[in-house]
């Protein structure tokens, strides 16, 4: 027996070193953007979920910044005890606004959201079907739950009609876990098809729109949206981190399903509300998002301009599928992955390099925003182009 019992952790980071897994934080200063000052440089940042540049929006902050004012700076309880306030009801009303549900739970992250629903929801007389590439906070949920687990191939949906075919009839209850956009990929899941075999097989489905709520949809509600799936009955759970550019998570659908988690989540009942600074900026981001579709226009506009001009320019530079505002090319090592983002990084370009155990494969994933320029797009291309020739 070891004489320390903690010895096993530098031997443990020693392996992730020698693996190129080893990650480290990078220090941003100043507000955030297409352009971000990174170690002391400016870059163009394709690193970014900030997809409607919102972030630094003053709109935000000054509504950030009257929320403290007159709240304070923290929510002090949980909602069922003291940390209750209305304004997080005016948001919860208008993310089921958006996403034309009877109501809307908000979480203090997307994370507790998945988690806290997953294990309210299911348990271990029960089956999860959850797609490989689902995002961790949905494979941590399942795993809480003590639900049986089946990892369905990604986004194939004949693999799981096979799976719930052979398995449903044994469980008293079965949820379909999936992304919606799979943020490490960039593609979309098969909504529609997902939700007809939930109806047909008695199974709830829950849908991660974390990358896809504000992005994808006429209005910007998501892949429900998107694929016009709006008004039939599902999960929806994402965050308001991303496009929304503030902090936490939210849950929406059925009356019944958030007045059931409100007195059986336990990340939510157990956890300090959202801040009034968060919550405040969140809301303010959904009007924008409504009443500034232009911002979601120019973004799509970007993505479509990178895409043809790598294809004109990179013929060689294989992008993963992808339908929404990430794209990524994939390259043969982690250690081949972190070499190119450091010459990215040195060239001015801020795009970082993804690997296992996040992925499968190591690559290189550039996030688009609205308020990247046309010069921003023409000098990634340029750069990519000098190291991918």
């Amino acid at each position: 027996m070891p004489a320390d019992p903690y010895a096993w952790i530098e031997e443990s980071l020693a392996t992730i070193h020698r693996a190129d897994w080893y990650r480290s934080v990078q220090t941003i200063h100043g507000l955030p953007g297409a352009t971000v000052l990174l170690e002391g440089r400016e870059v163009i940042n394709f690193a970014s979920n900030d997809y409607l540049g919102l972030a630094g929006d003053e709109r935000l902050i000054a509504a950030a910044t009257i929320a403290v004012q007159e709240f304070g700076a923290s929510s002090t309880g949980s909602r069922l005890l003291s940390g209750h306030r209305e304004l997080h009801r005016e948001l919860e009303r208008a993310i089921a606004s958006l996403k034309q549900t009877e109501d809307g739970l908000v979480f203090s992250s997307g994370y507790l959201a998945n988690v806290g629903t997953i294990t309210a929801l299911i348990g271990k007389r029960d089956l999860i079907l959850s797609d490989q590439y689902n995002h961790s906070s949905l494979k941590n949920g399942a795993i809480l739950s003590g639900a049986t687990i089946i990892e369905y191939a990604h986004s194939n949906v004949e693999t799981l009609r096979t799976q719930l075919s052979q398995q449903r009839q044994n469980y008293r209850r079965c949820l379909i876990i999936t992304d919606s956009v799979f943020s490490m990929d960039g593609d979309l899941c098969p909504l529609p098809a997902l939700l007809d075999l939930a109806e047909e097989f008695s199974c709830m489905l829950l849908v991660d729109e974390a990358h896809a709520t504000g992005v994808l949809g006429n209005t910007g509600a998501g892949c429900v949206e998107h694929f016009g799936c709006t008004g039939r009955q599902f999960i929806q759970i994402g965050t308001l981190s991303k496009a929304l550019s503030s902090l936490g998570g939210y849950v929406a659908g059925s009356a019944a399903l958030i007045d059931f988690l409100r007195n059986r989540a336990p990340s939510w009942i157990y956890t300090t509300a959202l801040s009034p600074a968060d919550t405040a900026a969140a809301l303010t981001a959904i009007k924008i998002v409504q009443q500034e579709p232009q911002r979601r226009a120019q973004l799509w506009q970007n993505v479509a301009q990178l895409k043809q001009v790598i294809q004109q320019r990179l013929p060689n530079l294989i992008l993963l599928p992808s339908s929404s505002p990430i794209l990524c090319f994939q390259l043969p090592t982690a250690a081949d992955a972190l070499k190119a983002g450091k010459q990215l990084k040195a060239a001015g370009i801020f795009a970082p390099a993804i690997r296992p155990p996040t992925v499968p494969t190591s690559r290189i994933r550039i996030s688009l925003m609205a308020t990247h320029e046309p010069a921003h797009i023409h000098k990634l291309v340029e750069i990519l182009a000098q190291l991918f020739p």
